[in-house]
């Protein structure tokens, strides 16, 4: 467990409290520190508040979460996991390319939200005992929405508030790193492109 000198510790107690600054009032929803495993409880499970619980107290793990938060609409808000049916590690090809689909969204979102903390994102296929098979159109479809999400105006509604109090919050403005971002998307996709035309 972190210390609560360690910075990785005093990062989510910051990103807790600004959850809880810009969306409590209005979703009844707080961001929670938690064990192994990520988990979202509906308030009809805690008896009180919606609770977003993040892995091991680890900051990329709570924007992970937060992602997911960000994708589910209002039914799927009031299920516990967003009422998805999880294949933990261990899945195959077929159950990975699966697994993928509905993950495209959310690791844009957090693609998007880890830049605005001024981190580094890795993409994560989550399958490390499984045979998660060629994973380079996920990855490709992944920063293909992050392009559109930050540079054609489609990171709306609760992941665009987000976003912004990330940025204000971590002294990160978006015009201060958004040609970088821009620059190292496009690039990243046409090496995706070359090695695929390679592999044709």
């Amino acid at each position: 467990m972190l210390s609560n000198q360690d910075p990785e510790y005093q990062a989510c107690e910051k990103l807790i409290k600004l959850f809880e600054d810009v969306f409590y009032s209005r979703y009844q929803t707080r961001l929670v520190r938690g064990g192994e495993e990520p988990l979202y409880l509906p308030a009809s499970k805690t008896g009180k508040d919606h609770q977003i619980i993040f892995a091991r107290g680890f900051f990329n793990s709570a924007l992970h979460e937060l992602a997911h938060w960000c994708v589910a609409g209002q039914e799927r808000r009031q299920l516990e996991d967003f009422g998805y049916w999880y294949v933990p590690d261990g899945r195959s090809a077929a159950q990975q390319r699966s697994f993928e689909k509905v993950e495209v969204r959310p690791q844009a979102y957090e693609q998007c939200f880890t830049l605005a903390s001024g981190r580094p994102f890795n993409i994560s296929a989550d399958n490390l005992s499984g045979q998660p098979g060629d994973t380079r159109s996920f990855e490709e479809a992944v920063h293909q929405l992050t392009w559109k999400l930050l540079f054609a105006g489609q990171l709306q509604g609760r992941a665009r508030e987000l976003f912004d109090a990330l940025c204000q919050a971590w002294d990160n403005p978006f015009e201060d790193w958004q040609q970088s971002a821009r620059q190292n998307l496009e690039q990243r996709l046409a090496e995706l492109a070359a090695a695929e035309s390679k592999a044709c």
